[in-house]
């Protein structure tokens, strides 16, 4: 079968190629790709090339399939698997396989799967591992944003707090205790924002910051302080462009400090503050990233003697992660549409990809059989002046507070959608 994707063939070559996919094997399954959401670490593994963790190094020769945050449906079902698997079900992947101990990832290493494409070939491992999941729900692009959901939920969960006296860690987050999420406006903060109120395991204070208020104001119509109640969690949004932001945060946590604070931003600044406000065991996750090697901050070691401090890193979640978020959005508890701010075509994920930290916004989410420029939801409206399609986008967007929505995602794939 024919395929046409985004590929990577070395730093910053992206390519829009189509050719074919090799004959399915029996232990493979073949599926048809609908929408992927471009993720920052796309953006550094098309900026690092081969020199990135996850990309062989013969990529230049043989390129791999970009994006591994995606949804689609299953087409063909090899023999092994039609047990297990139907043709016609919808589908989320956990990229994160840990296949015999590699970093191996859809939409870094392989040739035959990514999100940036029309049809796709899963390979055996997938399913081995049991990270090919079925996926039950009205829209496509839930399941496609499951995979940043699931990153946050592996991050919660792989916080962790001491007992006095005894050398046991008790993991996840403190039950009813403070919690901080540094710089977490953006996408993936959003993303946290939503599970973090809503999941069972729970802060009983909540504090947001960042420095652009605009984002802090959008994210405080999303999930509201009247919400969080709801849960039964005081939630504060800050601007830390302030005179002394790490006073103003301790004053909220009535100067004892977070037990739990997790820093969404690679910057120097913001991780030291983020030191600064842990209280006694206090636990700091640096979720974000950095996409230099030398990247440093500085550490209180009195507090990490005297006071517990510590520090943790995740990246990524597992399939049980993933499970947990599609379960969760099924029963209505979480809203991933927050997230998406844009939309576009198969045609514009190289530019989004390439230019991503300078695309203000939220998610880009790719619908791979559409072409169509990428498009701010908020831009649907003036559009829509002059363009019928984007007059009844922005209607349909409008009956969901602006959000992205299955009525909104069905009108698309409609209207433009074509077989390729």
């Amino acid at each position: 079968m024919k395929t046409t994707a985004v590929r990577l063939h070395g730093k910053q070559d992206l390519r829009l190629d189509s050719f074919e996919l090799p004959a399915l094997q029996e232990d493979q399954i073949l599926a048809r790709v609908v929408c992927d959401s471009i993720c920052m670490s796309t953006y550094k593994c098309a900026m690092q090339g081969e020199e990135h963790k996850r990309v062989p190094k013969d990529v230049k020769d043989n390129p791999t399939i970009m994006g591994h945050e995606f949804c689609g449906e299953i087409i063909k079902v090899g023999a092994k698997w039609q047990n297990e698997y139907k043709a016609g079900q919808r589908f989320a992947i956990q990229p994160n396989i840990n296949y015999k101990g590699t970093m191996w990832a859809p939409g870094y290493s392989y040739r035959t799967i990514g999100g940036d494409s029309t049809y796709i070939i899963i390979p055996n491992e997938f399913m081995e591992e049991k990270c090919l999941l079925p996926y039950a729900g009205e829209n496509y692009f839930g399941a496609s944003l499951s995979e940043p959901l699931s990153c946050v939920a592996g991050t919660f969960k792989a916080m962790y707090h001491t007992t006095n006296g005894v050398y046991e860690h008790k993991m996840g987050i403190k039950q009813g205790g403070k919690m901080a999420l540094l710089a977490s406006v953006g996408p993936m903060g959003l993303a946290a924002i939503d599970y973090i109120i809503h999941t069972d395991r729970r802060p009983s204070l909540l504090t947001i910051t960042d420095i652009d208020q605009a984002r802090l104001d959008r994210a405080a119509s999303i999930y509201t302080i009247e919400e969080a109640a709801k849960w039964g969690i005081e939630l504060h949004y800050v601007n830390t462009a302030c005179e002394n932001p790490v006073q103003v945060l301790m004053d909220i946590s009535c100067g004892e400090g977070y037990d739990d604070v997790v820093c969404f931003a690679p910057v120097t600044a913001v991780v030291e503050q983020a030191d600064q406000i842990l209280g006694r065991d206090g636990c700091l996750n640096f979720f974000a990233g950095p996409g230099k090697k030398d990247f440093y901050a500085k550490l209180n070691f009195y507090n990490v003697h005297y006071s517990s401090t510590h520090i943790c890193g995740t990246s990524g979640g597992n399939t049980q992660d993933m499970a947990e978020c599609l379960k969760m959005m099924g029963e209505g508890r979480l809203t991933p549409a927050a997230l998406v701010t844009h939309i576009g075509g198969l045609d514009a994920a190289i530019d989004a990809t390439l230019n991503l930290p300078s695309i203000p916004g939220g998610k880009k989410l790719i619908y791979t059989h559409i072409r169509m420029p990428l498009t701010a939801i908020s831009e649907f409206e003036e559009k829509g002046k002059t363009d019928p399609m984007f007059k009844e986008l922005a209607r349909l967007v409008s009956e969901t507070n602006g959000l992205w929505n299955s009525k909104a995602e069905e009108y698309l794939l409609n209207t433009l959608s074509k077989e390729d």
